[in-house]
């Protein structure tokens, strides 16, 4: 039996819907977005934004595509009322963006909230009161009939308020919120939207927004599924009403009840970018619009840039975006996992060579270029890293394409580095270690002087080198000849090292493009006494020379 105290907690009361059909969906469009970062994100701050802070948050909103932006709480404090004014007569909300405030269900501070909306071209006022069972009992100690007369109350004050403005060319719409819905009875929950929606009396054009908060969340996604779908089907004029979700993260779930809620009937979602809000934080609606965007599905936001969106948020939040956080953090599109390094390795090969329009890659489920990432990060090197992906760095970084015979000699000269480090290793380390171990490795051979005569002897071509090197501490020169300078320089080198090998593979590649470009040679040999295969590498602007130096650096690791 476990020793912490779980029978102190009850499960979360199952919903009656045996007929429930969003299992049956799948979300096939975008839903209405509503930013509430300068409003629940900005309450849930160590340090609130300044209002500089604001007005750069609220441009990056206006930038990314949100046509809904919850502003703040005007009537709560004086620097929530001058950011409404700012917007409004500075002239900042593009058209077509409707500024939202939020209200508690009391009439001063309601009155204080349409005051900071004169001259607003468009705005959407939200109201709350809390309707939960457990808020009703402990913190309010009012009766049910008291919690639904509240809201009529504020309903019909707000309905007076807005007239003026109404009058004077402002576009209203009204939102309310039974707070803490997931934790209200549904059958009182629904009546205290119907008469709330009585007193507004919405029409088909100008609709009012029903918000269901999950204030805190209390259950398992398919169970608030059920609460939205239950709701959906028994609000009256469901044509005249749009539902609206604002999940919190409290179980960690959020996303994945948001997009249950899509499927159960909501029309709209309230949320913060990267999930910040109270406690565990609001519904990530970056990570909500890019799933759908990997479904096929246009998410109505601008994500293209999401490097700008993340620098923006952490400069004005002053909070960190986790390095592991869906698609925006640092290491998302990071493979250590040298299984993993291959698969994406062979991916990226598979998808250029088929040319289609669309991404298929292993362990990516969308191309990181699409939100303006790279694909330099995409493999880094540890000491679980594969040699694949050792290889692939090497050939991004620094055009390096080791042949396939290379990479597990490679593979294992790196692993060897990590493991004594303990630490990632950058590309630059692994261009160190494969100079050191392959291109500036001089012993026993050290290449002085090299001269190569070539000449035709009926139909057949004659290659004569003039070498010197230094073998051993020792100059020697020799005389070789063969089919061409490699096959000579290898047969004039046997001669005076009596070293015995045979060649097992060879390649060769352009390093660069155009005129200053230099060739790189790779060449692999097995010792005859004991057929240990090494491999070798060597760079100059002649391609014959870069061969050569192959040669001695393939001999110099097999008998150093």
């Amino acid at each position: 039996m476990s020793k912490m105290n779980y029978q102190k907690y009850v499960p979360f009361p199952k919903v009656s819907l045996p007929d429930r059909t969003w299992p049956e969906k799948t979300i096939q469009k975008a839903p209405a977005w509503c930013s509430v970062d300068l409003r629940d994100g900005n309450q849930a701050l160590i340090t609130p934004m300044t209002l500089a802070e604001k007005l750069t948050f609220f441009q990056l909103l206006t930038d990314i595509g949100f046509k809904e932006i919850e502003i703040g709480f005007p009537s709560a404090a004086q620097v929530e009322y001058d950011f409404a004014r700012t917007l409004i007569e500075q002239n900042k909300i593009p058209p077509g963006v409707a500024i939202q405030v939020l209200t508690q269900a009391r009439p001063h501070l309601i009155k204080r909230t349409f005051e900071s909306l004169k001259g607003a071209r468009e705005a959407i006022l939200h109201f709350y009161n809390s309707t939960s069972a457990l808020q009703r009992r402990v913190v309010f100690r009012m009766e049910k009939k008291e919690i639904l007369a509240l809201a009529v109350q504020a309903a019909k004050l707000i309905k007076e308020e807005a007239k003026p403005l109404i009058d004077a060319g402002t576009k209203i719409r009204y939102e309310y919120s039974p707070e803490s819905f997931t934790g209200t009875e549904l059958d009182f929950a629904l009546e205290v939207c119907e008469s709330v929606k009585e007193v507004l009396a919405p029409t088909k054009e100008n609709k009012l927004i029903l918000n269901l908060p999950a204030t805190v969340e209390m259950s398992t996604p398919n169970e608030h599924a059920d609460q939205i779908e239950w709701f959906s089907r028994h609000i009256s004029q469901r044509d005249k009403v749009l539902i609206s979700v604002h999940a919190h993260n409290d179980r960690g779930t959020a996303v994945a009840a948001s997009e249950l809620a899509l499927l159960a009937g909501a029309d709209r979602v309230e949320g913060t970018i990267f999930g910040n809000g109270e406690r565990t934080g609001n519904v990530d609606i970056i990570n909500l619009a890019l799933n759908m965007f990997t479904h096929g599905i246009d998410p109505k936001l601008d994500v293209r840039d999401i490097n700008k969106i993340k620098d923006t948020y952490e400069k004005c939040n002053k909070l960190p975006v986790h390095m592991r956080h869906p698609y925006a953090g640092e290491l998302v599109f990071t493979a250590f996992s040298g299984s993993h390094q291959d698969a994406i390795n062979k991916g990226l090969k598979a998808l250029r060579a088929s040319k289609t329009q669309l991404w298929e890659v292993p362990y990516l489920p969308i191309d990181p270029a699409d939100i303006g990432r790279t694909y330099e990060a995409i493999i880094r090197i540890n000491s679980q890293s594969g040699k694949g992906g050792i290889a692939y760095i090497l050939e991004q970084a620094y055009g390096y394409k080791l042949p396939k015979v290379m990479h597990p000699e490679f593979g294992r000269i790196i692993q060897n580095i990590a493991d004594k480090t303990g630490q990632e290793l950058p590309a630059t380390a692994l261009l160190a270690a494969f100079q050191k171990e392959y291109l500036q490795i001089k012993n026993p051979i050290e290449l002085l002087d090299f001269d190569v005569h070539m000449r035709t002897d009926g139909h057949k071509k004659k290659t004569t080198v003039q070498t010197q090197i230094k073998y051993q501490g020792q100059k020697q020169k020799f005389t070789g000849e063969g089919n061409g300078p490699v096959d000579a320089f290898t047969n004039g080198l046997k001669s005076v090292t009596h070293l015995e090998f045979s060649f097992k593979d060879y390649s060769e590649h352009a390093l660069s493009t155009g005129s200053d470009s230099q060739a790189v040679a790779y060449i692999q040999i097995a010792k005859d006494n004991d057929g240990q295969v090494f491999s070798g590498a060597g760079v100059d602007d002649d391609i014959s020379m870069a061969s050569i130096k192959a040669v001695i650096s393939a001999v110099n690791r097999a008998f150093k």
